[in-house]
């Protein structure tokens, strides 16, 4: 009996000293364990919140910092049957391999060659020959850049819409020489 007595002190005592800390670091002025138990849930909301802003903020400064130092970077070279087009972001672009592919179909241009790389930014590189209905014998470097670049534009509206909060990256063009 004096061992269960005993044992049960020990544990209020043990429940009273974790039910202070809490209370302390909670800065709850409550005194009975509902009411330090309710303002620690208070607590722990409101620092769920402080961290959800805290993220946004990182968020948009990322988004902004990277708009500003990830420009979208296109180069396109004429080669003997075709054309090399180059694609380069630092920042990943989900998406946008498809948009240029279609590019790639609306030109004319059967893809010959490619290496695509999107493990930490987002890497293009494709050789695109004109294709054998000889529908883009026409086509200069030029009408390659803004045919691709329009793709990258479109894309880049594609993830504004789906963007709830309008914070979208919206690539600037450099174009390679």
């Amino acid at each position: 009996m004096k061992n269960v007595v005993s044992r049960e002190r020990k544990m209020a005592a043990a429940t009273y000293k974790k039910m202070r800390t809490l209370r302390s670091i909670t800065n709850s002025h409550a005194h009975s364990k509902t009411s330090i138990i309710l303002d620690a849930t208070k607590y722990i909301d409101e620092l769920k919140h402080r961290v959800e802003r805290i993220n946004q903020e990182i968020a948009m400064a990322q988004n902004s910092t990277c708009q500003k130092s990830c420009p979208v970077q296109l180069r396109v070279e004429a080669q003997d049957k075709g054309f090399l087009i180059k694609v380069f972001s630092e920042r990943r672009c989900g998406g946008l391999l498809v948009f240029l592919l279609e590019a790639f179909e609306e030109l004319g241009l059967d893809v010959f060659q490619a290496r695509v790389s999107c493990s930490e930014g987002f890497l293009f590189e494709a050789v695109g020959v004109k294709d054998d209905q000889g529908s883009s014998e026409c086509l200069n470097v030029q009408d390659v850049k803004r045919g691709v670049w329009k793709a990258i534009q479109n894309w880049s509206n594609q993830v504004k819409e789906r963007t709830d909060e309008g914070n979208a990256y919206v690539p600037s063009l450099v174009l390679l020489s």
